[in-house]
């Protein structure tokens, strides 16, 4: 399909729906979830309003959409499993240390309680730690083992955000080595 030009500016689907993902990667990014509008998120990408539901169904289509753009911890599963524990350990720390560097990141932890997130928390879970860690680990149980390591993280995403940031001793991160190391058995 040609480009369309109107008022200055080519008519490309493809174009478009880049800088609405682009503003709204900004605004959820700057504000959170919640306090962000479709309206706001159309206004800061110069696109028709309709645009956002036809090409994203919703603003927690939108907000999935943003959140498959971001980084995943898929790097830390890949390599030898035996060092997979200190490796999810490490991870774990930096977690209990800082939140997430991505401010999409950081906007889905704030928000993964709202009823319209929920289902998008959900599937970035499976997709961007269940599935990958499941097929690093093989064997038996491998869901039950992946999910009780996603379990770890979360909780301790959890207590970071409620009790505040916390720098983990060299003994701290042995016994997060021991504990994956638990959670990661056959």
């Amino acid at each position: 399909m040609d480009a369309q030009v109107t008022e200055g500016r080519p008519r490309d689907r493809e174009a478009t729906r880049e800088r609405i993902l682009r503003a709204a990667r900004t605004l959820f990014g700057e504000y959170g979830y919640e306090q962000v509008t479709v309206r706001m998120i159309a206004a800061a990408a110069e696109a028709n309003i309709a645009l956002v539901g036809r090409y994203f169904g919703s603003k927690a289509g939108l907000f999935g959409a943003v959140l498959d753009g971001e980084p995943t911890i898929a790097t830390i599963f890949a390599g030898d499993r035996e060092g997979l524990p200190r490796r999810l350990a490490e991870y774990a720390a930096e977690r209990m240390r800082h939140p997430p560097e991505s401010p999409i990141l950081r906007a889905l932890e704030r928000s993964a309680l709202h009823p319209e997130v929920q289902e998008v928390a959900r599937r970035r879970l499976i997709t961007a730690v269940m599935e990958p860690l499941e097929a690093q680990l093989g064997g038996p149980e491998a869901h039950a083992r992946a999910h009780m390591a996603a379990a770890m993280f979360l909780g301790i995403g959890a207590m970071r955000r409620r009790l505040g940031p916390e720098a983990p001793t060299a003994a701290d991160l042995d016994r997060l080595t021991a504990v994956f190391q638990a959670c990661l058995a056959e």
